[in-house]
Formats: C-alpha cells, structure tokens, sequence
C-alpha cells in the first residue's frame, strides 16, 4: 500500500511537473528543491508519500469516485464499439483482397489455359 500511494502521488507530481518546469525553472534552487521533495516522498521516515496521499488524494478520488465508474464504463463500451468497427473494416478489407487476389490469379490461369491448344491440354500426363 505504501508503494502504490508513493507511485500515485509520484505520478502526479510528474504530471504538475511538466508545466512548473516551463514556468519556475529560473527560480534558484529549484532543481534542489525537485529533489529535496521527491527524496522526502520516498523516505520511510518522513512518509511523505503516504501524507500527502491521505490528506489530498484519497478524498478528493473518493468524492469523485461515482463519477470516475462513469466515465471508465463510457470509455470500455466506446472502445468496444471502436474495436468492432475497426475489426469489421479489417476483415472486409482483407475479406476484399483476398477475392481481389484469387480473380486475378483465376484470370492469368484462365488467360495460361487458353493459350494451350487441345493438342498441348492432351500430351500433359494425367499424374
């Protein structure tokens, strides 16, 4: 449980991370400081991890936990759907070559055939 409250607020973090890298880098000590902070969410004596997680993740996923269900819910069936669509398109553009392939490969054998006289179909031996 430690570690998963560790990676989440981590992963947060990072994400934040991104955007104050753009706009407070030129602050001194700031990469210290990035530091100083993500050795203190690691460190098994502080727990920072663990506090922050408590005091800010978990209620704010626990206020929004029916509305996150939802939103999971729409985005299985919405993938499901795209998955069938794309499968469907798949197969009918496979299913079309296949047929495309098989009509010409038939029409240069069909084309080959004819250009055999009857004399030349009868001297092939039957094996």
């Amino acid at each position: 449980v430690r570690w998963m409250m560790y990676w989440i607020v981590f992963a947060l973090f990072m994400a934040t991370e991104t955007f104050t890298d753009l706009l407070i880098s030129w602050f001194p000590f700031y990469y210290e400081v990035k530091m100083a902070f993500v050795v203190w969410l690691l460190s098994p004596y502080t727990r920072g991890a663990s506090l922050l997680y408590r005091r800010f993740v978990h209620p704010t996923l626990a206020r929004k936990e029916k509305d996150i269900d939802t939103f999971l819910i729409r985005t299985r069936e919405r993938g499901y759907k795209t998955m069938l669509h794309f499968g469907k398109r798949g197969l009918n553009l496979a299913a079309t070559a296949a047929v495309q392939a098989a009509a010409k490969s038939q029409g240069a054998l069909a084309g080959r055939l004819r250009s055999f006289s009857m004399q030349d179909l009868r001297s092939i031996p039957d094996e």
